[in-house]
């Protein structure tokens, strides 16, 4: 079978990129605004970074004493979104493909209380108890894919069956009780720094690879005779990408641990934002990623180009488990033990990540920079809002309303393209 009876149709939604827009401007779907037409990928990743600013604007004002981004609150900010966001990757994997997984918060919790119980009550070391952690959650993950891919049930139900059983399992071995972290090594994945010097030398890595990548898109536009974009473009598409890059580094040194000791970048954020490389470059990037979402926008037309539909199933749900056994890892780590109640809603968390950042709950669209926007909306709703001491049930409130407004503005985006 040749090459392109293997490629996705040309008429699936557009797999764009995370960081720019890969295809001709002329060529993508575009929303009317008055008189003018506006690419629609990028007006809606355009409306989500503008969202989250002015929510940041909003809660820094609202808050006592304007400490919401305070160096402090913004650390413990992007602490909070590691967790939130390594489960947001691999739900958007999942999405695309036009399955779900509500199961990932039992999977969390189990899965930490698993490398908890190893650690402390069987004597193990952080090797083995980390890995039994993240080995039974992918486990998991390859157990309801084979259900979901092989025995076609709907991935709904098999993954509602987990949300229960698997909260069932960790009550049942952890006998009701909170077992406390007792490795410090442990506790610094969730707990320590790497230090301002670290953190600098990453940013430096970043700039060099936003000038390389931008300079070698616009080689590949010559060469593929599509126009020399114009220098002040190309100096956007540096400069804005590099004053995001030294803003996030600078806030992250800028938090003192004591007088005159520099924090730096929480290990759980290193740790999230390889995760979300890599989950860039594995859907944009590479043959696997590329049928994710054929199979989201055509099943039909997909399985036609000879793509193996139950095995890339499987495997999104596999790359589910391993991240959240990742995530449960983390999120022990953070609060230093574990319960049979922890990660309870954080499906739901991970699930609005990424409808907010402009994943199709029908499949086919997505990318991970919008759930990466998604889950620093959602993390930032739950630390402003706890700043100003908002009810909790208003809480609940809010962010269901901004779910359901998230997609009916999704709905009427697509109506005015």
């Amino acid at each position: 079978m040749n090459d392109s009876a293997n490629s996705p149709k040309a008429d699936r939604p557009p797999a764009t990129s995370d960081l720019v827009i890969s295809e001709p401007a002329e060529l993508m779907p575009r929303t009317r605004i008055g008189r003018f037409k506006i690419p629609t990928e990028l007006l809606r990743a355009y409306t989500m970074v503008f969202a989250l600013v002015a929510i940041w604007v909003y809660f820094h004002y609202s808050t006592d004493n304007q400490i919401f981004l305070d160096p402090r609150n913004f650390s413990n900010l992007m602490r909070q979104t590691a967790v939130t966001g390594v489960l947001a990757v691999g739900m958007l994997m999942v999405i695309i493909t036009g399955q779900i997984d509500l199961s990932i918060g039992s999977i969390v919790g189990l899965a930490g209380g698993i490398a908890a119980i190893a650690q402390g009550w069987m004597g193990w070391g952080l090797g083995p108890s980390l890995s039994a952690g993240i080995g039974v959650a992918l486990a998991i993950g390859a157990f309801q894919g084979g259900l979901a891919a092989y025995l076609n049930i709907p991935a709904f139900i098999v993954t509602l069956g987990g949300l229960l059983a698997w909260r069932g399992v960790i009550l049942g071995l952890s006998r009701g009780e909170t077992i406390p972290i007792r490795i410090p090594a442990f506790k610094s994945i969730g707990q320590d720094y790497v230090g301002p010097t670290v953190g600098w030398t990453i940013a430096a890595i970043a700039i060099a690879l936003i000038i390389f990548m931008t300079l070698s898109r616009n080689r590949a536009r010559r060469r593929h005779g599509l126009g020399a974009v114009s220098l002040g473009v190309t100096l956007a598409r540096v400069l804005a990408p590099i004053a995001v890059v030294v803003g996030f580094i600078f806030m992250m040194n800028s938090y003192e641990l004591a007088p005159g000791v520099k924090a730096g970048i929480p290990v759980p954020v290193i740790i999230f934002l390889a995760i979300a490389l890599a989950g860039a470059f594995l859907t944009q990037n590479t043959t696997f990623g590329r049928y994710l979402y054929a199979i989201g926008g055509n099943p039909d037309a997909a399985r036609l180009s000879g793509i193996n539909i139950r095995k890339h199933i499987l495997a999104v749900f596999c790359i589910m488990g391993g991240l959240a056994g990742l995530a449960s890892i983390i999120y022990t780590a953070r609060v230093g033990s574990a319960s049979p109640d922890a990660g309870q809603l954080l499906e739901l968390d991970a699930i609005a990540a990424c409808v907010i950042g402009g994943t199709s709950l029908m499949g086919g669209r997505g990318t991970v920079f919008g759930a990466i926007l998604g889950a620093l909306i959602m993390s930032s709703l739950d630390n402003g809002m706890s700043l100003m001491r908002v009810e909790p049930y208003s809480q609940m409130i809010i962010k269901g309303a901004i779910l359901v407004a998230a997609v009916g503005l999704d709905m009427a985006g697509r109506k005015r393209a």
